[in-house]
């Protein structure tokens, strides 16, 4: 009995033992992961307080807490205001061009090389695609005003050499979309097919050999082997980039947006930024992140849940 009794007493390990054993067991691990959760912490979360401004007729003589509460007006003023409808239209517009055509290109890009078996020249091409992403938006810019300028764009040369008329491609709206979303994959096609190219490396050769064995063509071989190997990829990136459907790219709408083609390019972004800055209405400003961010959120959960449905694997 007694025996007994004191197996009774002996207590077990708490929740808070075995974390800190577990800190203790991988320290290594903790130290290298807490700048990185340090930066999130202080860059990330602790400035979420500020959300409380969307909510607030913000002054910066009163300072966070002691300027008024609005409660929702913030928002109602957003959405029920002259630009709403057209700025939403922009932004939703360029968005789903360039999820359409920015998103599919370096799949493309990384498949096409994927094919190539001349080593020196599958890393030139590498290198040649994907220096463009380092390059700031003012200088993209700068080499298409070089190309397109109506006056003496290279472009615009060219066509008056052969007897056509010149285009004013940076000034007409109805270019300003085309060569937004076109210079957005231009920069970035590169940089996007090196994750492609990662996941395609690791396909199992054994199933292309399989495919061969059971006489599939390259293009059997593309859709049946090499696709699925890389869906979980894919699936991820389009999660990733749905997250920021409304976003369209500030730094870049800033630099193309002029006072002819704004119709066509202004976006929630650009807006706020004129909102936020230009006239201090910061409380609106921030109601518009707000809403973005729910947004945003929103979108992310519907594509996590329609990537299990159709792939049974959770992100």
């Amino acid at each position: 009995m007694r025996t007994k009794s004191a197996a009774r007493a002996v207590p077990l390990p708490s929740h808070r033992n075995s974390v800190l054993s577990a800190i203790r067991k991988y320290k290594v691990m903790y130290a290298l992961l807490f700048p990185a959760l340090l930066y999130f912490a202080v860059f990330k979360y602790i400035p979420m307080a500020g959300i409380v401004i969307a909510f607030k007729n913000y002054n910066m003589a009163l300072g966070l807490w002691d300027s008024p509460w609005v409660g929702l007006r913030n928002f109602k003023e957003f959405i029920q205001g002259v630009y709403f409808w057209d700025i939403m239209a922009n932004t939703i517009i360029i968005s789903l061009y360039k999820l359409l055509f920015g998103f599919s290109a370096p799949i493309l890009l990384a498949l096409l090389l994927n094919e190539v078996s001349v080593s020196w020249f599958k890393k030139a091409v590498q290198t040649v695609t994907y220096l463009p992403h380092f390059l700031s938006w003012v200088i993209v810019y700068g080499l298409l005003v070089a190309l397109l300028a109506p006056g003496d764009g290279l472009v615009n040369h060219l066509l008056k050499d052969n007897g056509l008329q010149a285009v004013s491609f940076l000034t007409e709206p109805a270019w300003s979309r085309p060569l937004v979303i076109l210079s957005e994959i231009w920069k970035d096609i590169g940089w996007g097919a090196i994750l492609y190219l990662a996941a395609l490396a690791g396909v199992d050769p054994s199933l292309y050999e399989a495919a061969r064995m059971d006489g599939a063509s390259k293009w059997r071989q593309l859709w049946h082997v090499t696709l699925p190997g890389i869906r979980g990829v894919i699936i991820l990136m389009l999660i990733l980039k749905l997250s920021h459907i409304l976003d369209a790219g500030f730094d870049q709408i800033f630099m193309f947006a002029n006072a002819f083609n704004k119709e066509k390019i202004d976006i929630i972004d650009t807006w706020v930024y004129r909102e936020g800055l230009e006239r201090l209405r910061v409380g609106l400003a921030t109601a518009v992140g707000l809403f973005k961010a729910v947004i945003g959120f929103v979108l992310v959960l519907a594509a996590n849940k329609l990537a299990k449905k159709f792939d049974g694997q959770i992100w």
